[in-house]
């Protein structure tokens, strides 16, 4: 009675199995709606996430990292070098993220027994082949804790590739900076050099008249001499700069012109090595809950399986016990409250250097502005000089004396006006916000 009940139930289920494809009255197949009350709604659609997909949805660090949105503004100079340097980049940070995905993902499933295979040889020649199991009963939390070392190595990991891809940025938007700076240099130097050679051919003719005296030429062709080789200095700058920012970059980046521009403040972001201090914090506390079970006793059930089967309970620990077992288990036991500490010392670091960025880039923007207007003035009083000059008023040296004050304030103020571009570079940088969270 029993087997005819289950041959009847078989052939139930399979008339059920064979109703989506009956012919239908009209010679055509029955509708697929006939048989979508015994299929999961949407089944065909439903995609299974994927174990670093998992991760990266339950972690709060790399979902922080991902919803960053770079500072550098769409078109500008700064962007353009950030994306033609990114997408060279080797990423090698992103390798070793990969790797501990793969960790963490063998590591979620050391709660499932462990099977192997065993071979012998017996004493009478013969293959003895059995199968091991393995399966932990209590374990004072180490295999939880393996679990959760892996994934804080993961977000370890994203940090370390949100901050490589974010010095990355600052090292080619620095190459660029230097490589603008010099090109400035160059153009008023060229400007200067030009001047100081038409003050030159004045004191030469002046010399050849009995005017002046040769010790006045002899000066300006000095200064001569140290224009030209500050110009040319900052001509071999720009192109050291460029090169090196061209072997870095997918596409040569020589004839691109304009100021960064950096528009970030002391709370874009929250610093990443700060980040990273909290990671690393749940990390080590993970590792000392690995130590700290490693050394008490557990229980796990196993045996072989084959010829000579066995099954029983085995007690033991990694480490046997010893008069020194409690102080090395309070030493373990301290693992977190070093991690606090550590990530206290960080935020006090990493504020510490925003507040610096912060102030210096104060200072320099009101030197820049100070610098500009003092090179206004020198440009009236070079005016003035050289209208007294062709009045003859004034001698060549005088109107000299007064153009150097001139280019000086300009190659200072050009000067302050980049410190300030590098320092919000910095700025950014340590906020890890010169690339989009999302992209990396």
């Amino acid at each position: 009675m029993g087997h005819k009940g289950l041959r009847a139930g078989g052939i139930c289920a399979l008339a059920l199995a064979l109703s989506g494809c009956a012919p239908n009255i009209g010679g055509g197949f029955a509708p697929a709606d006939m048989v979508a009350r015994f299929r999961t709604p949407h089944a065909s659609q439903a995609i299974k996430p994927t174990y670093a997909g998992k991760v990266t949805a339950e972690s709060q660090i790399i979902q922080g990292l991902a919803l960053r949105s770079s500072v550098l503004p769409q078109g500008d100079v700064s962007q353009v070098v950030a994306s033609s340097v990114l997408a060279a980049n080797s990423r090698t940070a992103e390798a070793e993220l990969r790797a501990a995905t793969l960790r963490s993902e063998a590591a979620s499933k050391n709660w499932l027994p462990k099977i192997g295979p065993q071979i012998s040889l017996t004493s009478l020649g013969s293959v003895v082949a059995n199968l091991v199991v393995d399966q932990v009963l209590f374990d004072n939390g180490r295999r939880k804790g393996e679990r959760e070392f892996a994934v804080a190595d993961v977000e370890v990991a994203a940090v370390s590739l949100a901050q490589d891809t974010n010095k990355r940025v600052a090292t080619a938007l620095g190459l660029y900076t230097t490589a603008a700076q010099a090109r400035e240099n160059a153009t008023l130097g060229q400007a200067t050099l030009k001047d100081m050679s038409h003050f030159e051919w004045i004191m030469q003719e002046r010399v050849k008249g009995g005017v002046s005296d040769m010790s006045d030429l002899t000066i300006l062709r000095q200064k001569l001499s140290e224009i030209r080789a500050d110009y040319t200095a900052a001509v071999e700058r720009e192109a050291t700069s460029l090169s090196e920012l061209n072997a870095m970059s997918i596409q040569p980046l020589t004839d691109l012109r304009g100021v960064p521009d950096i528009p970030v403040t002391a709370f874009a972001g929250e610093p990443l090595i700060v980040v990273r201090a909290k990671a690393e914090r749940t990390r080590s506390i993970a590792a000392a809950k690995v130590e700290r079970a490693g050394k008490l006793p557990g229980l796990s059930a196993g045996g072989t399986i084959g010829e000579g089967s066995t099954l029983g309970l085995n007690i033991g620990s990694d480490q046997l016990l010893g008069l020194g077992t409690k102080a090395s288990l309070d030493a373990t036991a301290l693992a977190g409250e070093t991690a606090n500490r550590k990530l206290r010392q960080s935020v006090e670091d990493s504020n510490r250097d925003l507040r610096r960025l912060e102030q210096q880039i104060s200072a320099k923007s009101r030197q820049a502005a100070e610098a500009a207007t003092l090179a206004t003035q020198a440009k009236r009083n070079l005016d003035i000089f050289q209208e007294q000059y062709d009045a003859g008023q004034r001698q060549v040296m005088d109107v000299v004396g007064v153009y150097e004050t001139y280019a000086r304030q300009q190659q200072s103020q050009l000067a302050l006006k980049y410190d300030v571009v590098r320092l919000r570079i910095e700025m950014a940088q340590i906020q890890g916000v010169l690339a989009d969270g999302g992209a990396i």
